[in-house]
């Protein structure tokens, strides 16, 4: 393994090209497994997201990235994804001890982020003016996709590589510049990025910013500040409506993912096998102990198989490995701070006093005295309108409901404010598939059959727009404009 200590250095704050002593000093960046400090992040200042923005929006308006042609960006990110998988073991053991990332989500946040680069950069290659058939032109229309302008990003805490890699790099292709601010629990993944862009790639000084401001105020201005064409923001909802408020004053373009609670549904005909299960549990409840959005964490069974369903998941689940993320035959790590774990404690003491019933969890484990652990938790007996099946969790909590038919699957399926994602598993693919129709998420797979590079994105309060997809989710990142040009 790469020496890991390069990114876990001290580090400032990146702005126009240059690393930068904070003004308001710094705060403690906490292993969630240890509880140890392990550096200590730049508190970015008023004055310092100020000079991120004015060099972003310099890079842009007279700066050579907007005008470069396609391939001179394609060709800066491959840098960017090369860099990235050259040292992806730096990244992992960063994000062993920042964000508590296990061997088995290796894919999903250290491989997977340098993929999604080198993918930003072909697209950003394939970027052309289109002709379009447009009716009532005595011309040739022609239909263009301009950068935006300066974006700001901000992301969560949870899998903060791979949302850091995949917004900066679309953003990128686009011909934007950007100001990323990565969550305060997880500084040093955004700043690991920078030193990345900084070393490897020919990107642009002012093009790429990254700052780390732990207090609200700072953090508001990359949301109001008119010098900001568009947000591109992860997070919860809650956050994602006050996001979208403060966006409105200068109607900049507004990217959203934001919560889900979303639904795995189990037809009566279901081969049920252990592989199944396992499988389920993971993307269900304990995949990075239960924080992130994409996740099944309501189960909907028939009764015909309900009992026997709980019973296996039930042993499964006491036969998952939780403890130190270093630990590469560990399956599950910590939650990301003592206030997350008090957070998912409160949310099943609320349920079992709303009636459920526990089945297995519920509990700090033990052995770990130290690190913010909590054991994966399955509840039953779970009423629809139940505070626990309503509300995020974003805990390694799975509530579990019984349904009649394939109607009020269904019905219980949707009955939430959120969007995001689903599941259903049955052998009869037909029937599978006509419940996955029925269902009001933005990705939904049937057996396992996860969709592909489409666009990601949700219903309702699970946010505004898409990402990936090509080229579709990379237009979000532009305006598009219509020239008529006489022939």
């Amino acid at each position: 393994m790469a020496d890991p200590r390069p990114l876990l250095d001290p580090y400032p704050l990146y702005i126009d090209g240059r690393w930068v002593d904070p003004e308001s000093g710094s705060y403690d960046d906490i292993c969630p497994a240890t509880e140890a400090t392990i550096a200590h992040a730049p508190d970015a200042g008023l004055a310092d997201v100020d000079a991120a923005i004015a060099a972003a929006r310099r890079a842009f308006d007279s700066g050579p990235w907007a005008s470069a042609a396609p391939e001179e960006r394609a060709r800066c990110i491959t840098q960017l994804g090369n860099a990235l998988m050259h040292h992806a073991d730096e990244f992992f053991a960063l994000s062993q001890v920042e964000w508590g990332c296990t061997a088995n989500e290796r894919l999903i946040q250290i491989d997977g982020p340098a993929f999604m680069a080198l993918r930003a950069g072909e697209l950003a290659a394939q970027l052309t003016d289109e002709p379009i058939n447009a009716f009532g032109s005595p011309g040739t229309t022609v239909l263009c996709h301009e950068p935006l302008g300066v974006v700001s990003i901000l992301t969560p805490w949870n899998f903060p590589h791979s949302l850091n890699v995949m917004k900066v790099g679309n953003a990128l292709a686009a011909g934007n510049t950007v100001v990323l601010k990565p969550s305060p629990l997880t500084p040093l993944a955004g700043l690991a990025l920078a030193r990345i862009i900084d070393e490897h790639t020919d990107i642009p000084s002012g093009v790429v910013n990254v700052i780390t401001p732990g207090g609200i105020e700072a953090s508001k201005m990359l949301t109001t500040d008119p010098r900001i064409d568009m947000i591109s923001f992860t997070g919860s909802s809650a956050v994602g409506r006050e996001v979208m408020a403060a966006a409105g004053g200068t109607m900049k373009r507004i990217l959203l993912e934001c919560g889900g609670k979303s639904a795995g549904i189990f037809l009566g005909d279901v081969d049920v096998t252990d592989g199944l299960l396992q499988r389920f549990l993971f993307d269900g409840c304990s995949l990075h102990a239960g924080q992130a959005c994409i996740l099944q964490s309501r189960l909907l069974l028939p009764e015909l198989i309900h009992d026997k369903v709980v019973d296996r998941l039930v042993e499964l689940a006491r036969g998952v490995k939780v403890g130190d993320p270093t630990d590469p035959e560990v399956q599950m790590g910590p939650l990301i701070s003592s206030a997350q774990r008090d957070r998912v404690e409160a949310h099943v003491a609320s349920a079992l006093t709303d009636g459920a019933t526990l089945a297995v969890g519920g509990r700090r484990p033990a052995g770990l005295e130290k690190g913010f652990y909590f054991e994966p938790t399955i509840l039953t007996d779970v009423t629809p309108g139940a505070r626990i099946a309503q509300e995020e969790v974003f805990g390694p909590v799975l509530t579990v409901f019984r349904y009649r038919d394939d109607d009020d699957a269904v019905a219980i399926a949707n009955n939430s404010q959120y969007g995001l994602s689903g599941a259903v598993w049955g052998t009869d693919v037909d029937r599978a598939v006509a419940v996955a129709r029925r269902i009001r998420t933005g990705q939904i797979a049937v057996n396992g059959c996860i969709p592909g590079d489409a666009p990601f994105g949700g219903f309702k309060q699970s946010g505004l727009g898409r990402e990936g997809g090509g080229l579709p989710g990379l237009h979000r990142y532009m305006e598009p404009k219509a020239i008529g040009i006489p022939t």
